[in-house]
């Protein structure tokens, strides 16, 4: 009888088995040493680094005396997102804006747009003068705030459909509020199309409660952007390019002017965020931050923003936050602005066709195009993900965001899974304004099962345990 032949193989003595233990023992030991070490390195040129920022403005908040509303913008802190950095194991940090004084980041484009107008000459205040803006709501909001700290009138042309809370807001602020269908950007009628037009004609209607008492012939003063607007109603000021005495140019500075302010085209909107959003989140994380995910209506905040921190770190990751409806995921991915959903003839409004709120568009925007060279890559986010995050938040952290908060919030995750992030990386995003300005859609389940948008956070737990792409 012959035996297999794997009988008759030698198993290893024990002199052998111990040389085998011992090696084995001795290689993880030098792994573990070795993780240990490049963590150590790793935490001591972080600490390193922090010793390199100077104090951070929110520390100094505590004890300083701010000049009027308008010194309390800006300086928002930066919130860990305890149950989205728990399960994914990073650090998603979000910038809370909704602590503007105008409850939104819009603040800070707003302040920006006005104080710019005024070092170049263009607007001055309690002079009668009425700044107009065409806005879905924030935008609006924040220039009806500042307006009044600054002694300006304001009006607000905006679609039909956004949340009544928004157009409450605008009238306890005092702005004059027209409301429009929404419509396409080629259309005369289109909300920013007739902001433009109400500032051209300022001045000249008696009877429109916008325009000072008496008619005049208003005049078009000259701006170093073709995008804005500033009339004045000085009668024959500019009349053959007169040259005026001083008394006269003190008299033309104080006669009522209107203000086109263009938020998606002004390049003030860019600089808010390149001088301000962008250098806070750079000292408040002392320089420690791998991804910055942001939407995109204007373009202001993710190309101001990201542009100032991929000039600080150039490998920092760049993501938008895309919802449904809107062209500039498409642009983004595949250099084209279209979106599925317009083939097929079901879009519930005519400008994104998104219960998302304040981010989305269907148009290139002057701002927009200063993101796309540093966007490394878009996120799609339905409005059921969206709904499902605002909900999940809530229970989970105590956190009521409006919708596109919960829109960058949903990216995130989308990113960390993409990237297969999971060592504590750290991902910044815009909390850009609170639940308050929603209830009557995006927080109003009765409007949401009207649309067809399911409620469902268990939506959220699916994302968070999906396995990672890489």
């Amino acid at each position: 009888m012959h035996l297999p032949r794997f009988v008759l193989l030698k198993l290893p003595s024990k002199a052998s088995n111990k040389y085998i233990f011992f090696g084995v023992l001795i290689g993880l030991a030098l792994s573990l040493t070795t993780t240990s070490v490049l963590e150590y390195l790793q935490e001591r040129k972080r600490k390193r680094a922090e010793l390199t920022f100077e104090p951070r403005p929110i520390e100094l908040r505590s004890d300083e005396v701010v000049d009027g509303v308008t010194g309390l913008i800006g300086n928002t802190p930066l919130v860990r997102i305890k149950s989205l950095s728990d399960a994914l194991g990073v650090e998603i940090l979000g910038k809370a804006e909704f602590m503007n004084p105008g409850g939104s980041v819009k603040d800070r484009v707003a302040l920006r747009m006005i104080e710019d107008a005024e070092e170049r000459g263009l607007l001055h205040p309690k002079t009668g003068s009425r700044i107009f803006e065409g806005t879905v709501g924030s935008t609006g909001i924040s220039i009806a705030t500042i307006a009044r700290a600054k002694g300006y009138e304001a009006t607000i042309i905006m679609p039909d459909d956004v949340a009544e809370e928004k157009v409450k807001a605008l009238l306890a602020l005092g702005a004059q509020v027209e409301r429009v269908r929404p419509a396409s950007i080629v259309d005369k009628k289109q909300f920013v199309n007739l902001a433009r037009e109400r500032a051209k004609n300022f001045g000249s209607d008696p009877a429109d409660p916008a325009h000072p008492a008496q008619a005049h012939r208003g005049h078009l003063i000259p701006t170093a952007s073709s995008s804005i607007v500033v009339t004045t109603t000085a009668d024959d000021a500019l009349a053959d390019n007169a040259l005026m005495s001083p008394k006269e140019e003190r008299e033309f500075a104080m006669k009522p002017r209107g203000f086109f302010a263009d938020q998606f085209e002004n390049r003030s909107n860019y600089y808010a965020h390149y001088d301000g959003t962008g250098p806070e989140i750079w000292r408040q994380t002392s320089g420690w931050i791998d991804a910055f995910v942001s939407g995109a209506g204007t373009g202001g905040t993710l190309a101001g923003t990201g542009q100032y921190l991929k000039s600080k770190k150039k490998d920092l990751f760049v993501a938008l936050a895309d919802p449904e409806g809107s062209g500039l995921y498409n642009k983004v991915k595949y250099g084209v602005m279209f979106d599925r959903k317009e083939a097929e003839g079901t879009k519930r409004r005519h400008q994104v066709d998104t219960v998302v709120e304040g981010i989305g568009i269907n148009r290139l925007t002057h701002n927009f195009e200063l993101a796309l060279p540093i966007i490394d890559d878009a996120f799609r986010v339905t409005d059921a993900e969206a709904v499902a995050m605002s909900r999940y938040l809530v229970q989970h952290d105590g956190l009521f965001l409006g919708s596109s908060s919960a829109c960058n919030l949903v990216t995130c995750i989308k990113l960390v899974k993409k990237m297969g992030w999971k060592n504590g990386e750290r991902i910044v995003t815009i909390l850009c304004d609170s639940g308050t300005r929603h209830y009557s859609k995006f927080w109003n389940d009765d409007y949401l099962v009207k649309a067809n948008i399911p409620i469902d956070v268990g939506i959220i737990d699916r994302l968070l345990a999906e396995p990672s792409s890489t």
